[in-house]
């Protein structure tokens, strides 16, 4: 049976924050990599979780508190070898952590993605053209691939909004869904273990026979939303509640389509559909948004220049994506958020 108790959860915010929570309350020994006032208030108050909870009897929604005494460090020498690393940073922090997270890493050791965008190791599995390609986009010259070799990765999309209220406190809004997979496909002994360990924790788990075309969905709707918010500074309804902004993101939606069907991801559905989905969460900002409010470096490249690339690959005209990306890589230039 893999062992799957020594859990260390790489990246502090919001969606880490959670993770760690619910595997802490689960029993794991849990243990998050932090820096700055964040590793100060898990050291000193722990971890924090507000999460609405229905009072069926008042009739009420309230929020509860949980709180989780879990180990926080700044250095993974302090920590050691694990059995499951959870990656739950934004993208343009990995280039920095990952080649450190090296003492974490034993034979066995699974490192799962809770990302957003286009990780690394996407074209590890594949098939077709692109399959083993490195995105430079992504992985300039293979040094996350490296780092964290593809035989070590289990790939996760995340299906629920999070957000930091202050350093050590994260609030959940909505949303319980985790989707696992192995790069490669089909299933496993290990990845069905960390399945049913995400369901003794409280997520709603399940695993993907193909978890890039997972990613590539959330992607479909996250690549236009997201920067167009950035740009904006506009939550989701009023984006797609305006005509012509809500047809040029349909125009980017569009391309990408094409760049799935052609990479052997198609997406059975048209923009329409996705809007309608997205309008049913109401107004909320999307995490790009809360990034460049916050001053935060914005995860453009996972999630716009990627798809750019692989049309470019495969020889799609994207110059709708490219647009987008152009106008919101520009605006992070302008504001340092690069």
């Amino acid at each position: 049976m893999t062992n799957m108790n020594k859990v260390c959860v790489v990246g502090a915010g919001a969606i880490g924050g959670w993770l760690a929570e619910g595997l802490a309350r689960q029993g794991c020994q849990v243990s998050m990599l932090a820096r700055g006032a964040t590793l100060a208030a898990l050291q000193r108050d722990g971890l924090r979780v507000l999460k609405k909870h229905t009072d069926e009897a008042m009739k009420q929604e309230q929020t509860i508190e949980y709180k989780q005494a879990v180990m926080a460090f700044l250095d993974a020498n302090t920590v050691g070898v694990q059995d499951v690393v959870v990656l739950a940073l934004k993208a343009p922090a990995l280039r920095a952590v990952l080649p450190g997270l090296r003492p974490l890493l034993g034979p066995h050791t699974v490192v799962l993605t809770a990302m957003n965008g286009v990780p690394w190791w996407f074209t590890h599995g594949l098939g077709g053209v692109l399959d083993g390609a490195t995105l430079t986009s992504v992985d300039p010259g293979g040094e996350l691939a490296r780092a964290v070799p593809a035989h070590h990765v289990l790939g996760c999309v995340v299906h629920a909004s999070c957000s930091v209220e202050q350093p050590g406190v994260v609030r959940h809004h909505f949303g319980n869904g985790l989707i696992v997979g192995e790069p490669t496909g089909g299933t496993s002994e290990r990845v069905e273990a960390l399945a049913a360990l995400l369901v003794r924790a409280g997520f709603a788990a399940t695993v993907s026979p193909r978890i890039q075309k997972d990613i590539w969905f959330k992607l479909w709707g996250n690549m236009t939303v997201n920067p167009v918010s950035a740009l904006t500074g506009a939550t989701t309804d009023l984006i797609l509640g305006d005509p012509l902004v809500r047809d040029f993101v349909s125009a980017v939606m569009l391309e990408a389509k094409v760049i799935g069907e052609r990479i052997g991801l198609p997406i059975d559905q048209q923009p329409a559909d996705r809007h309608a989905v997205t309008l049913k969460l109401g107004a909320f900002k999307t995490s790009m948004l809360q990034d460049v409010e916050a001053g935060k470096p914005v995860e453009l490249d996972a999630l716009v220049a990627a798809v750019r690339e692989m049309g470019q690959l495969m020889a799609v005209p994207t110059p709708f994506t490219d647009a987008l990306l152009g106008l919101a890589r520009l605006q992070a230039q302008v504001k340092g958020l690069v």
